[in-house]
């Protein structure tokens, strides 16, 4: 398969169970035991993957996940304590693209990491023609994953990205937040709705001029989302 997976675990015996179930699945694996290697690996070497404890020494999960957004939209897993929603929900804030609860079973761990890779191998497709859209002071590349504010590049990560394409490419249309879910993060994904809420709002806090009074994304309140032209 060709595909590179950093692992992220402080404690050693997981670290060492996951990396000899993957090369099982002919994945090359790297691993760190610190948030600051994680981090230092990750700047190397664009991962297909990041698998990432939230608890480490040196930086925390979230500070690696941040960091990383700052360079890189390499797909981003994030090991959660059991039934901390506070976790999974700062994760995503932090621009992670999935979580999964500890103790987890490894062939879960496994099903998450294909599903990711399958969704990202979709998104190398390059459309033939460009494909710009534009709003206002809103522009949109959907072919190179770029977007402009009043001239100005703004940095989105990969979900938020494919949120405000999905939104842009269909004006008026509301979208539920389960339609949204299914659409954007796939029908396998295990997670729940509050996933598209954190990233509505990131996304309208990095596009809006004012994101307490949005001109582009607005909500439908007790239906869903829409993007206005």
């Amino acid at each position: 398969m060709g595909r590179k997976i950093l692992v992220v675990d402080d404690e050693k015996l997981i670290v060492k169970g996951i990396k000899f179930s993957l090369e099982q699945d002919d994945y090359t694996v790297d691993c760190a035991y610190d948030g600051q290697e994680a981090l230092d690996m990750a700047k190397k070497t664009e991962y297909d993957v990041v698998l990432l404890d939230v608890m480490l020494p040196e930086l925390t999960g979230f500070e690696v996940c941040q960091a990383i957004r700052e360079f890189s939209n390499m797909p981003i897993i994030m090991l959660t304590a059991k039934g901390d929603d506070m976790d999974k929900i700062l994760g995503l804030e932090y621009g992670a693209d999935d979580y999964i609860t500890k103790p987890f079973n490894i062939l879960e761990v496994k099903a998450r990491i294909r599903a990711i890779i399958r969704r990202s191998s979709r998104k190398e497709v390059v459309e033939e023609k460009p494909q710009v859209v534009e709003s206002g002071g809103l522009k949109v590349d959907c072919e190179s994953r770029r977007v402009y504010t009043d001239g100005k590049e703004v940095n989105l990560t990969a979900k938020e990205f494919d949120l405000l394409k999905l939104l842009i490419s269909n004006p008026n249309k509301v979208y539920s937040r389960e339609n949204l879910l299914k659409t954007v993060w796939g029908y396998d994904y295990p997670g729940d709705v509050r996933t598209v809420d954190v990233h509505i709002r990131r996304l309208r806090e990095k596009i809006e001029r004012d994101s307490g009074e949005p001109e582009y994304i607005h909500t439908k309140w007790g239906v869903g989302y829409y993007f206005q032209n």
